[in-house]
């Protein structure tokens, strides 16, 4: 029984329910193509980009070939360890496959290469079943700011807006913003339109997101795509107005997108805040039990949880509790709000990083 990673028991379930399509939310079977197409071969519709599309973008090496071919700007990279000192040190070892931070590693010195190299693919090979590795030059000092697209079936390609993503501990976002403070309006343009391009380079359909890292001069690069909901997607909802599950289901029905380029408007600030059943004082580590009580805030805000008092945190499934997310009519607004509301969060039970977060806003 693999729970909500057994592929066959949950198309079981949606056909003996009359089910007519499957939406694989933003879990691990949300980038799986074999998962997709199961799906479509039992005659359910998937809500998702094709398992092309998949199986393409979610190997980091062939994303790269394929943003290169679309003239989207990319960091120096190799899958040669003998060529690693030609693109200069820091560098940063990589999964081919998966994400989530499995599979990688920083480098600084050429000395400590070889046992990075050999950590990342054992744990690439635990976690993605897939020890290829590559590496490329490390950016110090960087933004991570990523790029919301939704395509349709008929050639329809639009952006709507950018997500800065840069607070992370151990390669895993915790804060999430739209839009970013620091882009400039020129960078935002061209951002956009790079992820639009290369959409239409691999011929994507659903909602996807284009990630980058960004210099301190606003040299942008791209890092990967992510074919499927990002976890951080309700931020991008509450500034634009644009229901992205609702727009995939419109996409996988195929109808054409409703909105041009030119129509899509961000207006005010939101924030997401991952509130995850972890202890800070054993560095993070997971914190699973029954949870006795746990309040959520009220009022202006947007709280998407998957847990409720009396619940049960498994150590077999992912730490996060709940997404507590703000918006504002600017920053200073939308960052007030989230105080707030991290304030009003009380949880007995388990640990959960709910003061870790509430320092980071101070």
């Amino acid at each position: 029984d693999g729970g909500y990673l057994d592929a066959d028991q949950i198309i079981e379930a949606a056909l003996k329910t009359n089910a007519q399509a499957i939406h694989p939310g933003y879990g691990f079977l949300s980038e799986n193509a074999s998962f997709a197409r199961k799906v479509k071969k039992s005659g359910l519709i998937w809500i998702g980009p094709s398992p092309h599309v998949i199986s393409v973008m979610g190997d980091k090496l062939k994303a790269k070939e394929l943003a290169i071919k679309a003239d989207v700007p990319t960091l120096p990279m190799t899958s040669n360890p003998k060529q690693a000192s030609k693109i200069g040190y820091p560098l940063l070892i990589k999964a081919a496959a998966g994400g989530g931070g499995k599979g990688m590693r920083i480098v600084n010195k050429s000395k400590e290469l070889k046992d990075s190299i050999i950590s990342a693919q054992r744990e690439a090979l635990n976690g993605f079943n897939d020890d290829r590795i590559f590496i490329e030059r490390y950016v110090e000092k960087s933004r991570h700011i990523e790029i919301q697209i939704i395509s349709d079936l008929h050639g329809n390609v639009v952006h709507l807006g950018e997500r800065e993503c840069s607070i992370q501990r151990r390669h895993q976002k915790i804060i999430e913003e739209a839009p970013s403070s620091f882009i400039d309006n020129v960078t935002r343009v061209k951002m956009g339109e790079q992820a639009t391009s290369l959409a239409q380079e691999v011929n994507y359909s659903s909602a996807g997101t284009v990630e980058f890292v960004v210099d301190q001069k606003q040299n942008f690069y791209f890092l990967e795509m992510n074919t499927r909901l990002q976890v951080e997607h309700p931020v991008t909802e509450l500034v634009t107005g644009i229901d992205l599950v609702e727009e995939m289901i419109h996409v996988a029905n195929n109808k054409k997108l409703k909105f041009k380029q030119n129509e899509v408007k961000v207006q005010g600030w939101a924030f997401e805040s991952r509130l995850c059943a972890e202890s800070p004082k054993k560095n993070f580590l997971p914190s699973a039990g029954r949870i006795v009580n746990i309040n959520y805030p009220v009022g202006d805000i947007r709280v998407d949880n998957g847990y409720q008092s009396g619940g049960e945190v498994s150590i077999y499934y992912d730490s996060l509790v709940a997404k507590i997310i703000s918006k504002g009519k600017d920053r200073n607004d939308a960052l007030s709000k989230m105080q707030i509301a991290l304030r009003d969060v009380a949880v007995e039970g388990i640990e959960t990083n709910i003061d870790f977060l509430m320092d980071i806003y101070k």
